[in-house]
């Protein structure tokens, strides 16, 4: 049954997952920062609608399989930080401004989507907030799109804040040095966050 107790709950749950630091909200920051809030726009609606179809997947049963074969989680951690560290390179690639600006790109939509499949947390995120908050005696359709539904209308908001913050940072990077050494430090970022997936234990 859906109450306003459970809705205020899968709120707060799903507000403290999607707006502390992760490989997506690490991702749109440094796409703020290289190209901006509106080109990073793909990438922010991609993240809800690849977590809404996991999350959608796993209220249907999907997620007994974690249970059953936790190696399958171990597999996504290792595509997962493999594609972060492609995402690294993509992005940006030579630390040459010219260079480096005609070859990189901000993550386009279906990306983004895909990238939640290889994503170890988004999945944790989704068989957590299945377990513990999946309305009680609810049909399965209903319930099913409460979860989604709860999901996107916390989620776009909540990781916006890294791209708007990477795009607010953008506009002090006037000297090219300075431009250089950042996008040097994301690079970092990326890498040590390609290392966590790697590393991370559910």
């Amino acid at each position: 049954m859906i109450t306003w107790e459970l809705i205020l709950a899968l709120a707060v749950y799903n507000f403290i997952m999607y707006v502390t630091p992760g490989p997506n909200n690490s991702i749109l920051t440094a796409s703020g920062i290289k190209f901006g809030f509106t080109r990073s726009i793909p990438n922010v609606l991609g993240i809800p609608t690849g977590h809404g179809l996991q999350l959608a997947l796993v209220c249907l049963g999907l997620g007994t399989l974690f249970i059953q074969f936790p190696i399958l989680l171990d597999i996504l951690r290792y595509f997962g930080s493999a594609y972060i560290l492609y995402l690294a390179y993509k992005m940006f690639g030579s630390l040459n401004i010219s260079n480096s600006e005609e070859r990189a790109r901000p993550l386009k939509y279906y990306e983004a989507i895909l990238f939640q499949f290889v994503n170890p947390k988004a999945w944790v995120i989704c068989s957590t907030a299945v377990t513990l908050y999946y309305p009680i005696n609810e049909n399965i359709i209903i319930g099913t799109l409460f979860m989604v539904i709860m999901s996107t209308i916390v989620n776009i908001p909540s990781i916006s804040i890294w791209a708007y913050g990477g795009s607010v940072i953008r506009q002090y990077l006037i000297n090219e040095k300075l431009k250089k050494m950042i996008e040097l430090i994301l690079a970092i970022l990326l890498i040590a966050t390609a290392a966590s997936v790697f590393f991370y234990n559910s």
